[in-house]
């Protein structure tokens, strides 16, 4: 492989304009298909094995077209202070609003507050829920911005009028976050490579490969049924793994040039090393990304086959379009400059010789390997100590209580939470299908009555049967906030309470709702964990043991990702459930971790992770195949790699940490989780365990069985060995003993 990156590399360089021609033809290409793609029509967030969406299906089907999953929306009115919302002025700015609510052409249904008992027992609030003919996705900017216009009218009357639910405009964010995050990768890409030119290079080829991606999926959006949220979650890691990409290339670039190559010979070699580092890294992230289809969502499938494709884009672009825009460069990229000083190498009759000066990664390496023991011992308790909160990972998906205070979702959810009690946030749906009873009102009735002596179940509506009368729609009102851990059991026990009720009328009960769903999505995906945790783990074994030629190299890989994603889950669990600093981080009201969360780091953070295990063990092994020994080998991979590694993983914890800032909950949470676990991955377990398990194990870490060698297929990922007189007087500085 290396013999044909080297020959790819060199014909990018030598044609750089045609190579830099065709991947802006394809950037245009892929702009002008975006621009006159279709509208993505609405996403259908179906959960295929659920019985929220048996539930969703049988109301579809027994319910005269009635749409299950219809927007909804909360309109709160709160009397002013000394007036009561039952004052005759104040019931007819209500009602008036009411009117005009349901006059909406997508407007199924509006209840009435006070036929339907939904005022407050202070007699200070009401709320009307408004039901839509289509889902939220579906829903048209008219009929949001009418249901703005109804509360700004009812407004003026002196109450206090908000609005829950999904139906709202959500606030456009700004980009201050990315761009946050470019602005500090630009600086750190500076420090590292000292060259201006040098530093924008990753930047622009990676941002060239992302837009090119996205322009693909909105390009498709309107065919595949892709959202808007399938171009950030195929941004996220697009940009991270692009920016990553270029920068080994370009580092690579510059070391050759330092070692008297010539700039095409240059290119051509740092793609026949880290351009093979760069594929087998990329074919993790895909794994990871692909191997989201386990969970068995549609959407988070298409969302992480999307994701895929923007990271395969990134690596055609780092082995094509980096080296062309190197050529196209020329010598204003130069090599870095080689500090020099005196040190006094082993052997040595005149005192010392001037060599090239140990770098802070030879000096770091050399610093582990004296002491690995002490090293591992103290790295490991650490990563114990911080995975023990993940001991008690609550999962949940986020309610009205995670939005923004100056929202108008949120001051909705506290107004029915105050005046209501919190269950009001979250209804439960119970349907009952009768149709097999020989008494359908009866079973109806008698499973009405069981639900009401559940514990935690505030309120259960009167029944409402379909047609035919033989289904009918219950709605339950917990005690609790439709997020927390009690209204989880209230549907549990509803589920296996009121079923027993209707089994024996020959029927069945299911539980469905926004909040049923909510509970079984957090349930589908923590059932799933575990499988795609071993999926992706495993694949990646059998990868990293076809490039290393080695047992233990991939299985230490794989524990310490497996180390790093605990400690990462534990710091979320303290910072987001326990509520640990969460003033300081902003964190306004703890509770259950979203339960997207923990799948969407293990499949991000393991693409990083073995993007940096990839890249500083290659050039380990690298050196031990040239000659090297074993401890030998760990400090000249650390004074090759240990630079960039850090570069690569300070930019990812900064971009990711710029989400933080965030006013919702939920981007919070997985800006946190993602900076958390590169940050612990990159520099506790690559840069400082790694080096410690290999110096403990020494020529045994690169042990294969015979018979697994001689089936082995040869890849040959490193390329020409590498062996130079000053690494010899470097080692001879900072590792005694080392005969050169």
């Amino acid at each position: 492989m290396a013999a044909f990156l080297y020959r790819l590399g060199r014909f990018a360089f030598r044609h750089r304009y045609f190579v830099a021609l065709l991947w802006i033809s394809l950037l245009t290409l892929g702009g002008i298909a975006a621009s006159q793609a279709p509208a993505s029509g609405p996403t259908t967030f179906a959960m295929p094995g659920t019985e929220s969406q048996r539930a969703y299906d049988l109301i579809d089907e027994r319910f005269g077209g009635r749409k299950a999953d219809g927007a909804t929306a909360q309109v709160v009115f709160k009397a002013p202070e000394g007036r009561k919302i039952t004052d005759p002025d104040m019931r007819k700015v209500v009602e008036s609003t009411v009117d005009e609510l349901a006059s909406g052409s997508e407007v199924a249904q509006v209840a009435d507050q006070f036929k339907a008992k939904a005022v407050s027992a202070n007699q200070l609030a009401a709320y009307a829920q408004v039901t839509y003919k289509v889902s939220s996705a579906e829903l048209s900017d008219h009929s949001r911005e009418d249901l703005s216009g109804a509360m700004a009218e009812a407004s003026r009357s002196g109450m206090t009028v908000e609005a829950g639910g999904a139906v709202q405009n959500e606030t456009k964010g700004s980009h201050a976050a990315e761009a946050t995050g470019l602005a500090i990768a630009a600086v750190v890409l500076l420090l590292t490579l000292g060259s201006l030119l040098a530093a924008g290079l990753p930047l622009v080829t990676a941002l060239i490969g992302v837009a090119i991606g996205v322009c693909s999926i909105t390009a498709l959006a309107s065919t595949l049924e892709l959202d808007s949220t399938t171009s950030v979650l195929a941004m996220m890691p697009g940009l991270a793994v692009g920016i990553d990409y270029a920068l080994f290339i370009v580092s690579c670039y510059r070391s050759e040039l330092a070692d008297g190559r010539r700039r095409e010979d240059a290119a051509g070699r740092s793609l026949g090393t880290a351009g093979s580092t760069v594929i087998f890294a990329g074919l993790t992230v895909v794994i990871a990304l692909a191997g989201l289809a386990v969970v068995n969502i549609p959407l988070l499938t298409k969302m992480g086959v999307a994701a895929a494709g923007t990271v395969v884009l990134a690596v055609l672009v780092a082995l094509t379009l980096v080296p062309a825009l190197l050529g196209v460069a020329g010598s204003r990229i130069k090599a870095p400059r080689q500090r020099k000083k005196s040190v006094h190498t082993a052997g040595a009759e005149d005192g010392g010789t001037t060599a090239a000066a140990p770098n802070m990664g030879s000096r770091w390496a050399a610093f582990v390997i004296r002491r690995p023991v002490s090293v591992l011992i103290v790295g490991v308790v650490a990563l114990c100590a911080l995975a023990v909160p993940a001991a008690s990972l609550k999962l949940g998906m986020p309610d009205g209580g995670s939005q923004p205070e100056s929202s108008t979702q949120r001051k909705a959810y506290d107004l029915i939470s105050e005046n209501f009690g919190p269950g009001f946030n979250g209804p439960l749906l119970a349907i009952a299908d009768a149709k097999d009873s020989d008494n359908p009102k009866q079973a109806v009735r008698e499973v009405s009555a069981a639900l009401k002596g559940i514990d935690g179940v505030s309120t259960v509506g009167p029944a409402r049967f379909n047609e035919a009368g033989d289904t009918a729609m219950i709605t339950v009102i917990p005690e609790t906030r439709p997020g927390s851990s009690e209204t989880e059991s209230v549907v549990h026990a509803i589920r296996a309470e009121g079923g027993d009720v209707m089994d024996e009328h020959g029927g069945r009960l299911m539980v469905s709702g926004t909040t049923a769903m909510n509970i079984d999505v957090s349930q589908k995906l923590n059932d799933a964990l575990l499988p795609y945790l071993a999926l992706v783990v495993g694949l990646a074994f059998l990868f990293l043991v076809l490039v290393f030629r080695s047992l233990a190299v991939p299985l230490k890989a794989a524990l310490g990702f497996l180390l790093s994603v605990a400690a990462s889950l534990g710091a979320v669990v303290a910072v987001f459930q326990w509520g640990w600093f969460s003033s300081l981080l902003g964190v306004t009201d703890p509770g259950p971790v979203m339960s997207m969360m923990p799948i969407f780091m293990v499949g991000i953070v393991f693409g990083l992770a073995m993007d940096y295990e990839v890249f500083l063990v290659t050039r380990i092994r690298e050196a031990y195949t040239g000659g090297r020994t074993a401890r030998e080998a760990i400090i000249t991979g650390f004074r090759h790699s240990a630079r960039v590694v850090t570069a690569a993983a300070l930019i990812m914890t900064a971009v990711f940490a710029g989400f933080m800032g965030s006013d919702e909950q939920m981007v919070k949470t997985i800006g946190f989780g993602l900076a958390a676990a590169v940050f612990i991955d990159a520099f506790i377990v690559r840069m400082t365990l790694v080096p410690a398990v290999l110096a403990l194990m020494g020529d045994k870490a690169w042990w294969l069985p015979l018979r697994l060698d001689a089936a082995h297929p040869r890849v040959d990922i490193e390329g020409d060995d590498r062996h130079d007189e000053e690494e010899d007087e470097e080692l001879a500085a900072v590792l005694p003993g080392t005969h050169t």
